[in-house]
Order: structure tokens, then C-alpha cells, then sequence
């Protein structure tokens, strides 16, 4: 281990350490003499030749010890190596842990879940959406290059990147048995509203695409602004007004009974557990028109009372962002070679810091003392 500073030329801060040598000489003894008639008459002798002399030396030490930490403060301190060098074992989240034990038997080893902050095994891991190659590459950068890694994993993995980690080091990959935890929390989905016009005998189906909209739509949330779904419930030709619409960039929801000439290739968009289609859709200028293949009434499709109904249609209308990819994990062993990075000096501000108040503490402590004749 070695001590470094960040900024050396604050050490010449230490030269302040003369201020409280100064002071405890100037005021080493508030005594005065006073001249007695009686002393008239004694003999004089010599003067005892002065010396320096410090009073209240464990004051003086305490404070020219703060002066001297503060001034180590300044100059900011780092420690280099003192990393511990014991093997590291990194477990998935979702991993039988009790397994993951049995299978290697290594006392000196670290265990941590390979999860944001890499906490202890012997705490619960952060359930939050991570990406495991970046939690891996992270753990790499970090570890000094003598350190055995290894790395137990379940037998899927969720959110991978599209090719293989690649990390500075060879990893002990061990597949056991287990999956990754789920995500426990989704993120909010942006609003989004539905501009709905129907015929007169399309009444009881609008109602339906009412409630969806409704279900999207947050009690805290905004509404939107700009409406970028128009739903045409009306059989017959579709008026060249609304197919406009889609031209410009709007997403067109037609009634399974409507007829839109324009478009003859149609693509599935949403299937049923049959594995007939629901939705389908194509693209028609810079926008987009879907179309129902039934009608909708809960005879003819049952899935309007089933609650997922309005997350159907959503994904329907706006696609959701790909999910990251799933591997297997005999599959995605991590390669050698990849960059190797220094690791990070140990700021030891925190702690230093810490000191001072302690000794500022015990400084106060003495000074204010009742046992003390005289206060330098």
C-alpha cells in the first residue's frame, strides 16, 4: 500500500501549524508580577535565566494535530493498493444459492449477487431491471487482475447484449439451475389517447374502446396533448377524408366491417389463443391503418371482457420497444481479451474527515475543561 495526494501544494498548509506554537508561547503563563513592600528590603538575587516553556502541552498537541490534519485534507489523500486479492464469486439473481455453495468450496472466497452496488450474498439484491453483461463488465474493471472470478448464472439469461462478453480476464462460467427474477415494477407508460367516431348502430362497440382508453390514462397522469389514433367504427367505404389522416402520419383503427381499398396486404398484429387474428395492420403513407377482424361485440370476440383487452389494443397502436434479447447460458461464456483498467486509488477524505471532527471533539473538550487554572 502506498499514500498519495491529489493536490500536493496543499501541503504547504502545514507551514499554519506556527500559529498555535505562537499562541501557547504568547499566552504561556497569564501571570504578572507584583511588587510587595516587604520584598523591599530582601536581597536581590540573579533572575533565573528564562527558558521556553509550553503550557498545556496536550492542548498544543491536539491542535497543532488538527491543523496538520486539515491540512492533509486539502491536499486530498488516496491509497493505493490494499484491494484484497481472495477469489470473488459473483451469483445471478434468480440462482439456488444453497447449490451454488455446494457446488464450489472455497473458504476465502467473497460472495456477492452480481446486482447494481454488488451487495453481500447474506443481503437481499436490488430486483431492479439490470443488464447482466454490463453488471459483469462493471465487476471487471474493478477486481485487480490477479483476482479468480467466478461467476454462477441460471440457465437463461434475460436482457443480454447482442453478442458475447468479452472481459479482461478468464471467468469460471457455471450454469446451474434457476431464473432470473422478473421485473417487479414496469416503467409508466407515456399517455396516449384514442379519437373515437362511430355510426349510430356502432354505439355499444365504441363503449368498449372508451373503457380501454380509459384504462390506459393514469388518474395523476397528463392527457395528451396531440391525438395520434383515430378509431372509424362504420361499415362501408371508408371516406377518403379519414384515409388522410393516415396519409399524414395518424394511426388509423378501422371497424372489421369497413372497407379501405387502398390496402390489400394486411399483417397480423394481434392473434388470438387459436392462433386467429384479432388486429391487423399495414403501413399506409407516413402513418399506419389497423383494422378489426371481428366484430366488436362479445359474442363474435370474447377477448373484449378479458382484462388485458386495453394492453392488446395498446401494443397494437403503438408497438412496444423490443425487449434486450434472451440467451443460454452454456451458450454465452464470456471471452478473453478485452481492456484492462487501473484500478481506483482509495479516497481516504471521508475517513480523514471523520478524524478531524473526533479530534476538533476532543480539542473542544480540554479547552473548556473546569480542571484547567488557565485558558491559552
Amino acid at each position: 500500500m502506498s499514500l498519495a495526494f491529489l493536490i500536493p501544494a496543499a501541503l504547504a498548509a502545514l507551514g499554519a501549524l506556527l500559529i498555535p506554537l505562537a499562541i501557547h508561547l504568547a499566552r504561556r503563563s497569564e501571570q504578572r508580577p507584583t511588587a510587595f513592600a516587604a520584598l523591599r528590603w530582601l536581597r536581590q538575587k540573579p533572575k533565573p535565566r528564562h527558558r521556553i516553556r509550553f503550557d498545556e502541552w496536550p492542548l498544543l498537541i491536539l491542535r497543532l494535530l488538527l491543523v496538520a490534519l486539515m491540512a492533509l485534507l486539502l491536499a486530498r489523500p488516496v491509497l493505493h493498493g490494499g484491494e484484497s486479492h481472495a477469489p470473488y464469486v459473483a451469483v445471478a439473481p434468480g440462482v439456488d444459492l444453497a447449490k451454488a455453495r455446494a457446488a464450489l468450496d472455497s473458504p476465502q472466497a467473497r460472495w456477492h449477487w452480481l446486482a447494481p452496488g454488488f451487495p453481500e450474498v447474506e443481503a437481499m439484491p436490488d430486483a431492479a431491471n439490470a443488464s447482466l453483461p454490463s453488471l459483469l463488465r462493471e465487476l471487471d474493471a474493478n477486481l485487480p487482475e490477479e483476482v479468480v472470478l467466478t461467476v454462477f448464472v441460471p440457465a437463461r439469461i434475460d436482457h443480454a447484449d447482442g453478442r458475447r462478453i468479452v472481459l479482461s480476464r478468464k471467468v469460471d462460467w457455471r450454469v446451474v439451475p434457476g431464473a432470473m427474477t422478473a421485473d417487479v415494477a414496469q416503467k409508466a407508460l407515456p399517455p396516449l389517447a384514442l379519437d373515437i367516431h362511430h355510426s349510430a348502430d356502432r354505439e355499444s362497440a365504441a363503449r368498449y374502446l372508451r373503457a380501454a382508453v380509459r384504462a390506459w390514462q393514469a388518474p395523476d397522469q397528463p392527457k395528451p396533448v396531440s391525438v395520434k389514433h383515430f378509431a372509424w367504427l362504420a361499415p362501408g367505404d371508408v371516406p377518403s377524408k379519414v384515409g388522410d389522416y393516415a396519409r399524414n402520419g395518424i394511426t388509423l383503427l378501422l371497424d372489421a366491417d369497413a372497407k379501405f381499398a387502398d390496402v390489400t396486404a394486411w399483417t397480423p398484429l394481434w392473434r388470438d389463443e387459436g392462433g386467429s387474428t384479432l388486429i391487423e395492420g399495414a403501413a399506409y403513407g407516413r402513418g399506419r391503418v389497423l383494422r378489426f377482424t371481428r366484430t366488436l361485440a362479445p359474442q363474435a370476440m370474447p377477448q373484449l371482457l378479458d382484462a388485458t383487452f386495453p394492453q392488446h389494443l395498446r401494443d397494437a397502436l403503438e408497438p412496444p420497444v423490443a425487449s434486450p434479447s434472451r440467451v443460454l447460458s452454456a451458450e454465452h461464456t464470456p471471452l478473453t481479451g478485452g481492456p484492462t483498467f487501473p484500478i481506483s486509488p482509495r479516497d481516504l477524505q471521508a475517513w480523514l474527515a471523520l478524524l478531524i471532527a473526533l479530534v476538533f471533539l476532543l480539542e473542544r473538550w480540554l479547552a473548556t475543561s473546569s480542571r484547567r487554572a488557565v485558558a491559552p
